[in-house]
């Protein structure tokens, strides 16, 4: 083979390689993360204990496992970082103000100072918040990445996963109908 042409064909595999790779990451942008299975479903919450936020408002308290069992409850895990999370919060806020359900913030990997600016600014839904400070009962919820939801039923088995913001069809379709379902479940 004429040494040329060998070149350039070694030298277009890594140019091919990258065109791939491109292709196969642009192709699963817009995929529906709501397709990513949840181990958790139908199975207890995980042991925790998470302390409160420092020096929230109103002396807010952490929460744990414990807390979840007697009555419906939702776990949202967010960050003041997290751009998606601000867009979802406003539906926590008309959950808190239309419904009774008890709704527990998850503080992921955030600042106490930027978590208390965060809920001051867009209103705080939450019946208690504990701060994950280093992620690890995150990584035990099986969390993705912010934002997450989770409903779990009286007897303290996660129901419902939502990964990814909440949005109107997410919120209504979604949402509540799995607050329903846990409720008729209990």
């Amino acid at each position: 083979m004429n040494p040329q042409l060998k070149r350039g064909l070694f030298m277009s595999v890594p140019l091919l390689v990258v065109a791939a790779m491109i292709g196969l990451f642009a192709s699963t942008i817009n995929r529906d993360t709501s397709l990513l299975p949840s181990v958790l479903i139908n199975k207890p919450a995980p042991e925790f204990s998470l302390p409160p936020i420092e020096n929230i408002e109103n002396n807010l308290p952490g929460f744990s496992k414990q807390d979840l069992l007697g009555r419906v409850s939702i776990v949202n895990v967010f960050a003041s970082w997290c751009i998606p999370c601000r867009d979802e919060h406003k539906f926590f806020v008309d959950l808190a103000a239309n419904s009774d359900v008890i709704i527990y913030g998850l503080n992921q990997k955030d600042s106490s100072e930027n978590a208390r600016q965060f809920l001051r600014e867009l209103g705080n839904p939450y019946d208690a918040i504990g701060a994950d400070t280093n992620g690890r009962v995150s990584i035990d919820w099986g969390v993705y990445g912010v934002p997450e939801t989770f409903v779990i039923n009286a007897e303290g088995t996660i129901t419902y996963k939502q990964i990814g913001p909440l949005n109107e069809s997410t919120y209504r379709n979604g949402l509540l109908p799995a607050i329903e379902a846990a409720k008729n479940s209990s």
